[in-house]
């Protein structure tokens, strides 16, 4: 018995042990089975990449799947710059309110990848604050700027050589990524866009390109307010990504200088050994450099080793390519001024025999696009290394239905002293030159010129009526000024150019820009010629370079260094017109809509006329100069000319217009509006000259100068002749009522601006109501008809209002 119960407790012992050490050895074979079946499962290259996988060769090997995109990526790519751009490619109607267009730029920003551990990351780098890396500071640069993480990607395998990994960039390009998004947040906020719907939206498509890898998607976004189809809740956007190398030597910048027009772009460097940061800044620009650089040297005109070509789109009328190539080609006689011959044209791309592989999405071509679209506009954007300011590429966009403006404008600006303007049906050669002109004008935005509106300021106004002076140098000093049409030359002048062309400023700015200034090693060494160029030009209007702003001389769409003198030769052509515009227009058509559309730009054309001489009051001309330089920087227009202007409003804005309230049309395009119509630009042409901005410069200008115009002057002469009936018993007839009532409005504004407050404004606002109260309770009392008194009563209890408010 006892060996019974010794067997039975060692079974009870061992038995445990021996199941413990079966099950040992069994949890070993499966661990090994694991492990060699995990091995055997590793993900391999050819799992991404099949025999139907679609493979496109370039920049990285884009690999498309059914429901996929791969990117393969070769270790080398680590860490090179490139540029990322996000452009939107197809927009629906109303997007931005009609100043967003096909093709503009959303964001750009320098990309690198990088390999962290088994993972992909895609980093943003910023330009923003840079320093020599040979410095301590760079350091301290690189801790302060830490560089944000896109997006990180597994690695899903590498090719057969270890060379370059795998990473699926399917859902980069498919989700509602913010910082590669088409549709920023103010488009969010206006449209109240809720949610991406990832059932209605997709890659559309990746292409790779040598330098580019082009990514195009279309997403669609639930809204509650969308700018159109608003039954739809929804906004449909097609958005493109481009992807572009940047150069591995970036070209030598040059130090950006305000006194010449050139689009820039800036950094804050701690590289300098003064007690703060610089802020540097370089022109945009295109790397030109000479094949022969000892002939250039010489002074001979060189070929550029690369020069810049745009392709013209293929779907362009065949009609207007001729002016679309010439517009471009106008340049060439500019770029010799540099030292450069044949440093740019157009041509029409390649067919497909002659190079398969071409494509106006490839990186390495400039192109000119001409889009089927209902827009009136041209845009010349261009994409730069903002490391050195080089532009790298351009796509200048041409939209359908901008020759229908410039018809317009071309019949309402100049179809007083030009017979050949005074038809709907503008002869080719003529449209086919203001064609070519406004390609020109996008060319020079391209090569990196803004606007320059102080261009039309450099020629006398009564030149622009000299056909020998006209034609020879046009009616502005740059293509870059909005200076359309002359406007200014009168009937029976003779031999007028009336369309814009090139200029002498031209020629001066891209010489500025690109002519290569020898033994040069870094971009200060090039500031004393620079500055030798610009000081031999500085006392030339011609030369001269001027922003938009508070200055008159600067203004977009004027002619003339005279404003007064040239809005009175246009309003005096405009009534020419005005009485004309039935015969031109309804009579050939036998419809009104050419006329109504037509009326409402004259009106247009009108209300820029009153802006140019209402930006002399309170102006104040910018000359950009250096301390080496003599003369102010800042004059302000002269008394005499500031009251001239102001005459000029009262006579040519705010009497009622008899000749703009043409029976003959109103009657023909409206049942109604005919007083709302021109009262807008009556209030508009108030508000330029009773605002915090205006009359804050009039009373500044008291500090710098003996004779000026003052605020109070200006507001009560202003007063007097907006309310000049209240002195006699003359009826106010309905224009002039509602005048007034925004006069009153307007002073209104000023009494309650906060800015305006304890200055000297509320205090001219509070004496010429207190003035004006006293006119209007005199005049309600004298003989004039019902609505009249009627009026003046009302008004009065405005003023009362403003001056004693009840809360």
């Amino acid at each position: 018995m006892k060996k019974l119960l010794l067997l039975t407790l060692l079974l009870v012992l061992v038995l445990p042990l021996e199941n413990q050490a079966q099950r040992k050895k069994s949890k070993n074979k499966s661990d090994q089975s694991i492990s060699k079946d995990t091995k055997n499962k590793t993900p391999k290259y050819s799992d991404f990449v099949k025999d139907d996988t679609k493979t496109y060769e370039g920049l990285f090997k884009v690999h498309e799947n059914k429901d996929s995109f791969l990117y393969e990526i070769p270790k080398s790519f680590f860490g090179k710059e490139m540029l990322l751009v996000t452009r939107i490619k197809d927009i629906p109607a109303g997007l931005g309110g009609g100043y967003v267009n096909a093709g503009s730029k959303i964001n750009t920003q320098v990309i690198v990848w990088e390999q962290f551990k088994n993972r992909i990351l895609l980093k943003v780098k910023s330009y923003n604050a840079v320093a020599n890396d040979s410095l301590p500071i760079y350091k301290s640069v690189r801790a302060n700027n830490l560089e944000p993480i896109i997006y990180a990607f597994d690695i899903k395998s590498q090719n057969a050589d270890s060379t370059a990994v795998l990473v699926d960039v399917t859902k980069l390009f498919s989700t509602d990524v913010k910082a590669i998004t088409g549709l920023p947040s103010f488009f969010r906020k206006n449209y109240k866009v809720r949610r991406l719907d990832a059932s209605r939206s997709f890659i559309n498509s990746i292409k790779s390109y040598p330098k580019n890898i082009e990514v195009v998607q279309d997403f669609t976004f639930e809204a509650d307010a969308p700018p159109s189809n608003r039954s739809t809740n929804t906004i449909t956007i097609r958005i493109n990504q481009s992807m572009i190398l940047l150069p591995e030597n970036p070209m030598m910048p040059r130090i950006y200088d305000e006194r010449v027009g050139y689009f820039s772009l800036g950094n804050v460097d701690y590289s300098s050994e003064a007690l703060k940061a610089d802020d540097k800044r370089y022109i945009r620009r295109w790397r030109l450099e000479p094949k022969d650089e000892a002939a250039y040297n010489r002074g001979e005109l060189v070929e550029p080793k690369k020069p810049i070509i745009y392709y013209l789109d293929p779907a362009t009328p065949k009609k207007l390519r001729k002016y679309i190539k010439q517009g471009v080609d106008d340049w060439q006689k500019v770029f010799e001024t540099a030292g450069f011959k044949n440093a740019i044209m157009a041509k029409m791309p390649p067919t497909k025999e002659e190079d398969p592989e071409f494509s106006m999405e490839d990186v390495r071509y400039s192109s000119i696009r001409y889009v089927a679209s209902t827009t009136r506009n041209a845009m010349g954007p261009s994409v730069s290394d903002p490391r050195s300011g080089e532009i790298l590429e351009s796509d200048i966009i041409w939209y359908h239905n901008h020759l229908r403006s410039y018809r317009n404008r071309y019949l309402l600006e100049t179809g007083a002293a030009n017979p050949s303007a005074r038809t709907l049906d503008t002869p080719d050669d003529e449209i086919g030159d203001m064609m070519r002109m406004v390609i020109a004008h996008e060319v020079g935005h391209a090569l990196g010129l803004p606007h320059n509106m102080a261009a039309s300021f450099a020629y006398p106004t009564d030149s622009l009526r000299s056909g020998s002076f006209t034609q020879k140098n046009g009616i502005a000093a740059t293509i870059m000024d909005y200076a359309r049409y002359n406007y200014v030359a009168q009937p029976g002048d003779k031999n007028i150019r009336f369309i814009r062309q090139l200029g002498p400023y031209d020629h001066y700015s891209i010489n500025w820009g690109y002519r290569k200034i020898q033994n040069v090693n870094k971009p200060e060494d090039e500031v004393i010629t620079l500055n030798k160029w610009i000081s031999e030009k500085a006392d030339n209007p011609i030369y001269r370079f001027g922003g938009q702003r508070f200055d008159p001389s600067a203004q977009t769409e004027g002619i003339g260094n005279d404003q007064v003198k040239s809005s009175s030769y246009g309003i005096k052509n405009l009534k020419i017109v005005a009485k004309n515009l039935p015969n031109w227009t309804s009579n050939q058509t036998n419809n009104y809509d050419d006329l109504d559309e037509l009326y409402g730009e004259l009106l247009s054309v009108w209300g820029r006329y009153i802006g140019h001489v209402a930006g002399n009051i309170g102006g104040v001309y910018e000359f950009n100069k250096k301390p080496e330089q003599s003369g102010d920087v800042y004059v302000p227009v002269s008394k005499i000319k500031q009251k001239e202007s102001l005459n000029w409003m009262l006579k040519n804005v705010f009497e009622t217009q008899d000749w703009l309230l043409d029976k003959n049309i109103l009657n023909k395009i409206d049942e109604t509006g005919y007083t709302s119509k021109l009262g807008r630009y009556q209030d508009r042409g108030l508000s330029m000259l009773l605002n915090y901005r205006t009359l804050n410069r009039m009373i500044e200008t008291e500090v710098i100068k003996d004779e000026f115009y003052s605020a109070s002057d200006m507001v009560r002469d202003l007063r007097r002749g907006i309310f000049s009936e209240t002195n006699s018993t003359k009826n106010v007839d309905i224009q002039r009522r509602n005048l007034q009532k925004s006069f009153i409005e307007k002073m209104s504004i000023l009494m309650n601006d906060d800015l305006a407050k304890n200055t000297d404004i509320s205090s001219i606002v509070r004496g010429e109501l207190e003035t004006l109260k006293y006119q209007l309770n005199t005049a309600s009392k004298r003989a004039v008809n019902r609505i009249t008194k009627y009026h003046y009563k009302d008004a009065l209890v405005l003023v009362n209002n403003i001056l004693n408010p009840k809360n």
